[in-house]
């Protein structure tokens, strides 16, 4: 589908539920593995979470999920760049500081943008450029902590939220890319099962306490919580596939990725009555700000329309 109205305001209605999601996910995420459920089962759970809404979604299709080549291609490079780079988080953060992997991650939307505009020709006005600037600016300031501890005893975390960083960017450009040649519906179900297919990875990583570790907590506030959380998240990436379809990633991906934190430092003061500190708060005004200036960009035609070039095949 084409940029225009209605579709073409549609981006922003998907993109905003998904701020509003991720928002609350990300305020209460950290609940499970605090009360002893630990993040890899966490991250099994999400994948069977992206399960009843993959269904929904299908049902809503009439059942048809496209088994073309390039849209199994598209939908398993979106759901295995974003599973793969949840591995690579548990890895990186195991040995290195969270305040400085989590600065480096939120840089993905640079990647997207990249890739946008030099493979897809996608472009933007005045008021969307200073807003996909300002969100840039303001996307480290929600998770760097400085003073929150050593930087680690080597740098072996580094080159893997490096590559977080870029299998999430690039994630969000070919999720945009897949919209032009398959259905939304079709690459959410691809996700689920990219999703599925690296649960039993965690499941192997996990520390099952055997070597005198913190038990596992397996009561309704260990998997059951996480589940009504990671809910949330499932939701959220099927607003945003929607999003990117209708939408441009180089606004999309900047929106959703500063908007989500802005949400979740709003929650966490509202309900948590966790006060952010001046770098916090700095990014809090820096990201609504450019939440305003992308939600008021004027739509342009879109990148997949007739007469403008098709994105690259993978």
């Amino acid at each position: 589908m084409s940029g225009g109205a209605p579709a073409g305001r549609g981006w922003l209605v998907n993109a905003l539920v998904t701020v509003v999601l991720w928002g609350v996910w990300g305020a209460f995420s950290g609940l499970s593995p605090q009360r002893g459920f630990p993040e890899t089962l966490v991250y099994v759970v999400w994948a069977l979470t992206m399960v009843p809404p993959a269904l929904v979604v299908l049902k809503q299709a009439g059942w048809q999920l496209d088994r073309s080549r390039r849209a199994i291609g598209y939908g398993l490079a979106v759901g295995l760049l974003g599973a793969g780079g949840q591995m690579l988080l548990f890895y990186a953060v195991a040995r290195g500081p969270a305040y400085l992997i989590f600065p480096i991650i939120s840089l993905s939307p640079v990647v997207t943008i990249a890739l946008s505009f030099l493979l897809m020709g996608e472009r933007t006005g005045r008021l969307g450029a200073f807003g996909i600037l300002l969100a840039l600016l303001a996307l480290p300031t929600f998770d760097f902590a400085p003073g929150a501890g050593g930087a680690g005893a080597s740098g072996a975390w580094l080159l893997p939220a490096v590559a977080v960083m870029l299998c999430w960017g690039v994630q969000a450009y070919f999720m945009k890319a897949a919209n032009h040649v398959t259905s939304a519906e079709s690459i959410f179900v691809y996700m689920t099962l990219s999703g599925l297919a690296l649960a039993p990875v965690a499941w192997a990583m996990t520390d099952w306490g055997t070597g005198g570790g913190r038990p596992i907590n397996w009561g309704l506030d260990g998997p059951g919580l996480a589940a009504a959380i990671q809910l949330l998240n499932a939701i959220g990436a099927l607003t945003l596939v929607f999003a990117f379809r209708y939408g441009k990633a180089i606004i999309v991906a900047p929106l959703a990725n500063a908007g989500a934190p802005l949400a979740t430092a709003l929650i966490s003061l509202a309900v948590l009555h966790v006060v952010p500190g001046p770098l916090k708060t700095l990014g809090i005004v820096l990201a609504l700000t450019a939440s305003l200036l992308l939600a008021i960009e004027p739509d342009a035609a879109d990148p997949g329309a007739e007469g403008e070039p098709a994105p690259a095949a993978i």
